[in-house]
């Protein structure tokens, strides 16, 4: 590691400690030339598939488009901000998990889907409106079906 005062080529760890979330490592350091200290940190690099959008352009991966369209959907519902960070977490973590370079838009606006449907049913209705481009109030008939079919318990229960 290059001392940053000096640009000497040899930096000796004083000190390492891990962050309470586990994800980061900590180093204090001092070179051997300036004698000067200074803090370095070392966190995991995960490269986020690529999205391929429908016209097949390609764009980098957005936590923040991502939360602004869960937040739209979401909009005056009653579902905290800790339930959106964990949605989209786990949007994050099947991306990851795929192990794919690129992932087509459709595929991350099916994991939206999903996470909604398990978050809040009307931001879901909601959200498949303007994603499947409803054109006449029998697909919302049959959005809103198909929820109802998920809730009722199995026939004998």
């Amino acid at each position: 590691m290059k001392c940053p005062f000096c640009q000497f080529g040899d930096t000796q760890v004083l000190d390492t400690r891990v962050s309470e979330e586990g994800d980061t490592i900590r180093r204090r350091r001092r070179c051997g030339s300036c004698d000067k200290r200074f803090t370095t940190y070392e966190r995991i690099e995960l490269n986020m598939p690529v999205i391929v959008k429908k016209n097949g352009s390609r764009t980098d991966y957005d936590a923040a488009k991502l939360r602004a369209s869960l937040q739209l959907a979401l909009r005056k519902r009653p579902v905290p901000a800790e339930a959106v960070d964990a949605a989209i977490h786990r949007i994050a973590e099947k991306l990851l998990s795929s192990g794919e370079r690129e992932v087509g838009s459709g595929e991350v606006g099916e994991l939206v889907m999903q996470e909604l449907k398990r978050v809040d049913k009307i931001a879901y209705i909601r959200f498949a409106s303007v994603y499947k481009n409803f054109e006449d109030v029998t697909e919302f008939q049959d959005a809103i079906a198909e929820i109802g079919r998920e809730r009722k318990p199995p026939a004998g229960k």
